[in-house]
């Protein structure tokens, strides 16, 4: 009895450290630039857009083939039965082919594989920005989150100290019992302020650790950059045209484009092919038949053949399918012309905003920061006042919330004017870096 109950320990231990094992957590302390290396790295959308390109980098190697001759060899062998007993027989021969002239549509069908191959590799590239963009923003949410959350820890610390101090002043009568009241709902506001941006913070957290392809159980920690020399982020900034420029050099929106009309260009090329003629060579090579009696007795029937041929194939009448292909095609050129032209005019109007977002986040960036700094030296003296008794806790307590408004507006633009610089620079195609 005792020797089963030391088995049922025995695998109750390895169950918890095979639960250990299943439920490993890892904990990461990430900037910027780490957070967009991981997920780059294990991007799983990622990870199947590479799949799909070795699948088009296979399939335009194969297609280069297509200019070589195929090469095939036959092997026969028969068994008969007739007076003389069972005897076999046997063939054997080798033959090739290959398409001299196919009205071009080889050479059309390896530039148009080389062209799809070479498009999803600018897709990735705009997957990557659009990545990068949603990460930035996640990140810089949480950055002002926890900025936000160190002001309000102190506003809390403030308004505890408050509540303390309007206790101790209530014994004493020297404030009514309203005042106490407003300083213990002020301080169980401050309380729940601090709760929300928790929760806000590990809800945004949750969301970046998704677009890391991070399991949910790892710690993500989040490294705060310097943020203490914003005014460079607009001395730094070009000109508007020379913004357009380079994202008009840059964008994967317009190298896509300029595939799709480069590739409905070849399929207007190949859809024209079909109304030439295809030619093409074939050569056989045939050893005759061996074959063998029911005494073991060799013999050779017929002689080695050897046969060459061309052959060619006119399309002369298809029913109007290759006159109907031919239009079509060329309507889903047309069609690829217009978009990239209609591409163009939005990433030029989409340029043209971000450039003038970041001159108004950083204006509203400007003024925020003269009104926080104002309403904090404001909000302290106001403070000191009301320990000294000069005021009512209604002013005190209506100071606190008009600098605890001019901070939180501060803290928005602050990170709004990063993350609006750093979008217009990933459409300039700049690394990112903070």
């Amino acid at each position: 009895m005792r020797m089963k109950n030391k088995i049922w320990a025995f695998v109750f231990l390895m169950g918890l450290g095979m639960t250990g094992l299943a439920q490993e957590q890892h904990s990461y302390r990430f900037s910027l630039e780490d957070c967009l290396r991981f997920a780059h790295a294990n991007s799983y959308e990622r990870k199947s857009m590479e799949l799909t390109g070795k699948t088009l980098e296979t399939t335009y190697e194969q297609s280069k083939q297509q200019r070589l001759p195929s090469v095939s060899a036959s092997v026969g062998q028969n068994f008969s039965n007739n007076e003389n007993g069972w005897s076999t027989s046997g063939n054997v021969g080798v033959g090739s082919s290959v398409t001299i002239y196919q009205g071009g549509n080889i050479n059309n069908t390896i530039e148009q594989n080389r062209l799809n191959m070479e498009r999803n590799a600018v897709q990735m590239e705009r997957y990557d920005n659009q990545l990068v963009v949603q990460i930035l923003q996640s990140f810089v949410t949480i950055l002002g989150s926890q900025e936000l959350l160190n002001y309000q820890e102190e506003v809390l610390n403030t308004s505890r100290a408050q509540l303390n101090q309007g206790r101790a002043r209530h014994k004493l009568g020297a404030i009514l019992e309203s005042d106490l009241l407003l300083l213990e709902a002020q301080y169980y506001s401050d309380s729940n302020n601090v709760v929300d941006t928790r929760i806000n913070i590990d809800n945004n957290l949750m969301g970046l650790k998704v677009l890391l392809s991070m399991e949910p159980t790892d710690e993500l920690e989040i490294i705060s950059p310097d943020t203490d020399h914003l005014d460079g982020l607009k001395e730094s900034l070009p000109s508007e045209e020379e913004a357009v420029s380079l994202a008009m050099q840059y964008m994967p929106d317009l190298r896509m484009g300029e595939y799709d009309v480069r590739l409905a260009e070849k399929s207007v090329d190949m859809a024209r092919g079909n109304y030439f003629p295809s030619i093409s060579a074939n050569a056989n090579l045939g050893m005759g038949v061996l074959s063998f009696d029911g005494n073991g007795n060799q013999r050779w029937y017929g002689t080695p053949t050897e046969s060459l041929g061309v052959s060619m194939s006119i399309p002369i009448y298809s029913r109007g399918q290759t006159k109907a292909n031919v239009k079509k095609s060329r309507i889903a050129l047309e069609q690829a012309q217009l978009d990239y032209e209609q591409t163009q005019l939005s990433v030029r109007q989409t340029v043209v905003q971000a450039y003038r977002n970041v001159l108004s986040a950083f204006n509203a960036y400007k003024v925020s920061q003269a009104k926080e700094n104002a309403y904090r030296k404001s909000f302290n003296a106001y403070n000191v006042q009301y320990q000294y008794g000069t005021i009512t806790t209604v002013e005190l307590l209506q100071q606190q919330n008009n600098y605890l408004n001019a901070l939180n507006s501060y803290i928005q633009n602050k990170y709004s004017l990063v993350m609006e610089r750093k979008i217009l620079d990933i459409y300039m195609g700049k690394r990112i870096e903070w």
